[in-house]
């Protein structure tokens, strides 16, 4: 019997796929116009998602008229037809209730902050803090797609997707776009992250973030099994490779689904090097563990993920999205919140710190915030609420780096931070500005789909060139 041979009638080498993907994001970025009038500010960006919506009256935004009026219900006429949750349908009381904690000014700006966030206080002069979000949604797994993708419902690329797919990699040993989860400690929110909020959508496959579990291994198979080394695993991932080229000839309708697994096979094999140095955060020096917080050495935690987050895009990587659940207080605001701000605001500021000592804050745009805000009124028991509910009318959101106007305060709402007085601005307007400081006009970044153009800001965004520096 004849050995099978198997023939290679056009084989892509690692080399040619690596300058297609160089010329096919040079060739994006010259249709986008990256060489107009909008220069790049930010080379980079890292999402610091906190999931479940932080409450913008505890810690951003001062209302002590709240204070005066506490346990008195909101007047109707602030409140006139504000679209809230289900869970807030069937009340008949709208008691105020003010911050739990007091806020302070803080540097040479006099930003004003909650206490509870004295390490985020101490960069105030780093920080731009928008007053005034607002979203349609009123609930999680809609607003955090919303933000991430555009829309509400899923299958839309998320935000770090069209970056990999405008800009393409700067980094040959790691994904382009990486994700890493962390919940608070006591698990006390029930929110899931799905794979859609880093999902790539209808973009071609290979420019889904990739995530880092949280628990075992952050990367399964790093290592090769028992009796297999590594130029056996490399003439297998050879001949993976070739079959796969053979594959892509006689199905040419899958072409970009075959390619991006040839990529990953090879990005895989090539992460079984970089990945143990950069997750090993023993080789760090002492004065920087400290930075992050006694958590830091706890794998899986959100000041673990904050230092990987740094050393990730010290390497290239385009875009992080860290996600860290627990604000979804609808009763126990009182217990929860100081908790998620101890766990949150050292690691938040020490990694805003740490890339300004090494060069990379002004080329690397942060995002602090959630999907919304958290009601002015308390919601549990009419007499002693202790909690608040979702609230999308208005709310904030923290941004550094990349081009972003330092030690500035972005919008205002009323007495009660109810309604925005000043300078509302959007989600598709963030994405809109997010993309700007990248070098991108968020109109023109477009992907055809089932015979239309779509967007991040589908069709609306406008850049808030009052945060700009």
């Amino acid at each position: 019997m004849r050995p099978c041979v198997v023939s290679e009638p056009h084989a892509f080498s690692r080399r040619s796929l690596l300058l297609g993907g160089l010329a096919t994001a040079v060739l994006t970025r010259w249709l986008l116009g990256a060489s107009s009038p909008n220069p790049a500010k930010a080379k980079r960006v890292i999402v610091l998602w906190q999931g479940g919506g932080p409450s913008h009256i505890d810690l951003f935004d001062p209302k002590p008229g709240l204070a005066a009026i506490a346990g008195q219900d909101i007047p109707e006429s602030v409140r006139g037809k504000t679209r809230l949750s289900t869970m807030s349908s069937g009340y008949t009381r709208w008691p105020a209730q003010p911050a739990i904690k007091p806020f302070r000014r803080y540097g040479n700006s006099g930003m004003e902050l909650s206490e509870l966030l004295p390490h985020l206080g101490g960069i105030a002069d780093e920080l731009c803090l928008i007053r005034s979000m607002h979203t349609e949604a009123v609930n999680h797994s809609p607003g955090v797609t919303f933000f991430l993708t555009g829309s509400q419902q899923p299958g839309r690329p998320a935000l770090g997707a069209w970056i990999d797919y405008a800009l393409g990699s700067g980094c040959d040993d790691l994904p382009p776009y990486v994700v890493m989860t962390s919940s608070d400690v006591g698990k006390t929110c029930g929110q899931l992250f799905y794979e859609h909020y880093w999902s790539n959508g209808f973009l071609p496959g290979r420019h889904q973030g990739v995530r880092l579990r949280s628990g075992g291994d952050p990367v399964p198979y790093l290592g090769n099994p028992a009796g297999v080394s590594a130029a056996m695993q490399a003439s297998l991932l050879e001949d993976l490779a070739r079959l796969n080229r053979i594959h892509a000839e006689r199905a040419p309708g899958a072409t970009d689904e075959i390619e991006t697994r040839i990529l990953q096979y090879a990005l895989a094999h090539r992460m079984q090097a970089s990945m143990p140095r950069l997750l090993d955060h023993s080789r760090e020096p002492a004065e920087v563990l400290s930075l992050y917080g006694p958590d830091v050495g706890k794998p899986g935690t959100y000041a673990s993920n904050c230092l990987l987050a740094r050393k990730l895009i010290e390497q290239g990587v385009r875009c992080v999205q860290l996600m860290h659940s627990g604000w979804d207080q609808h009763d126990n605001l009182f217990t929860q919140l100081e908790l998620q701000c101890r766990d949150t605001d050292q690691p938040s500021a020490a990694l805003v710190q740490d890339l300004k000592a090494r060069g990379l804050l002004d080329e690397t745009l942060i995002l602090w915030g959630g999907e919304f805000g958290r009601t002015p009124f308390g919601q549990g028991p009419s007499d002693k609420p202790n909690g608040r509910d979702h609230f999308g009318r208005a709310y904030s959101m923290l941004l550094a780096g990349g081009g972003i106007r330092r030690g500035h305060v972005h919008g205002a709402t009323d007495e009660f931070g109810w309604n925005i007085t000043a300078d509302p601005v959007h989600v598709h307007d963030l994405q809109a500005t997010i993309l700007h400081q990248l070098g991108l006009d968020h109109e023109q970044l477009t992907y055809r789909h089932q015979g239309r153009r779509y967007r991040l800001t589908d069709v609306h965004g406008s850049v808030v060139r009052g945060i700009l520096s």
